[in-house]
């Protein structure tokens, strides 16, 4: 099964499925002597597992990290890094209903086109249970970005047709200790309240909702990304819609810069602090595919959740028409955990970047 690797120089592969024994990641070409703290490894895994409160999934899981290798005495060694989650809920039986039937908008079809089989337990490979590695994964990658100072920050910004107005960027700490604040994890307390009603109803109606995720990388300096087919954008579109349920990527001014005039959208330069920035920053921190030092900026769009708790109609292996039923464990809504998964995987695409040029550099 091809396609289980991401990133070039900062290179992780994640195995296991939703309802095996676990779920883990290797984690090639970190760099030595990066000091990795399992505390915080621990308490970005906290922020995606599941059970963490009414408006997400029901499943209890410790998501603990185990760390097998590439780590001594607190430090990165530079040997490939290797991560175990066991699974510790699994309720294999939730999905016999379901074996040779296809729920409508998972990858039950299209997984038993490709292979000639599938693991219907939760949709095996499939399942948004494989992002916790990635979680595991770009914890490490966050410890290495912070000693360059460079911070990640993203949080819901929208739900259904519910929308937060723009926060105050200036200050992402605050940011984020607004979002932990509430169960949804957005930086706009009022917006938060409303969100949280709206989910509340649409569990308890047996439908889910989607919703968006805005994400701001700050401190990444001028030059990162490749011209032409790897554009730094490139590469973050990629990761992002590499994410469970992920339909749609923009950055900076997006689908909204398709309205405007040149004169409106142009970002100017000038000089701040003997450093040369923009004006406006409607480029989302990157200009010709590569970053240009300003804030990266670019928002992701989650489709809802495809297991609802209502019958529905379905065809199964045999290609006969049947009904299948909700059942399970499911969030009614994916957004309030997938901010770390966003997260997780900014943190992988601008550490393999910013290896790649010192690459360049050192030539």
């Amino acid at each position: 099964m091809a396609g289980n690797s991401f990133g070039d120089l900062f290179r992780i592969t994640t195995f296991g499925e939703s309802h095996g024994k676990a779920i883990g990641v290797i984690v090639d070409g970190c760099p030595s002597n990066i000091e990795i703290d399992e505390a915080f490894i621990q308490s970005e895994l906290d922020k995606r597992k599941p059970g963490q409160s009414k408006i997400t999934t029901q499943r209890k899981e410790s998501d603990t990290a185990q760390i097998l290798s590439g780590v001594f005495e607190g430090k990165s060694t530079g040997t490939p890094i290797s991560i175990v989650i066991p699974n510790e809920d699994q309720r294999s039986k939730d999905y016999s209903h379901i074996a040779d039937k296809y729920r409508p908008s998972h990858a039950d079809y299209t997984y038993q086109m490709k292979y000639g089989i599938r693991d219907y337990r939760g949709g095996g490979r499939s399942s948004a249970r494989e992002t916790a590695a990635r979680v595991a994964a770009g914890a490490i990658a966050k410890l290495f970005l912070k000693q360059q100072g460079i911070e990640i920050f993203a949080h819901v910004s929208g739900v259904g047709q519910i929308e937060a107005p723009n926060v105050d960027s200036s200050d992402l700490n605050l940011l984020l200790e607004t979002r932990e604040s509430n169960i949804v994890r957005c930086a706009d307390p009022a917006a938060a309240n409303e969100m949280i009603d709206f989910i509340d109803n649409i569990r308890k109606n047996g439908d889910t909702v989607g919703g968006r995720i805005s994400t701001i990388i700050r401190g990444v300096p001028a030059g990162l990304g490749e011209p032409v087919f790897d554009r730094l954008h490139a590469e973050l579109g990629k990761a992002m819609l590499s994410i469970n349920a992920v339909h749609g990527f923009e950055y900076g001014s997006g689908f909204e810069g398709s309205r405007m005039r040149g004169s409106e959208h142009n970002d100017v330069f000038t000089t701040e602090n003997d450093k040369v920035v923009t004006k406006t920053n409607f480029s989302g921190g990157i200009q010709g595919g590569i970053s240009n030092g300003m804030d990266i900026t670019f928002k992701v769009a989650f489709k809802a959740v495809a297991t609802i708790m209502r019958d529905q109609e379905t065809l199964n292996q045999a290609g006969e028409e049947t009904t299948i039923s909700g059942k399970g464990r499911h969030d009614p809504c994916v957004v309030p955990r997938a901010v770390i998964i966003v997260e997780a995987m900014a943190a992988l695409v601008i550490a393999d970047q910013l290896l790649k040029q010192r690459a360049y550099t050192h030539i």
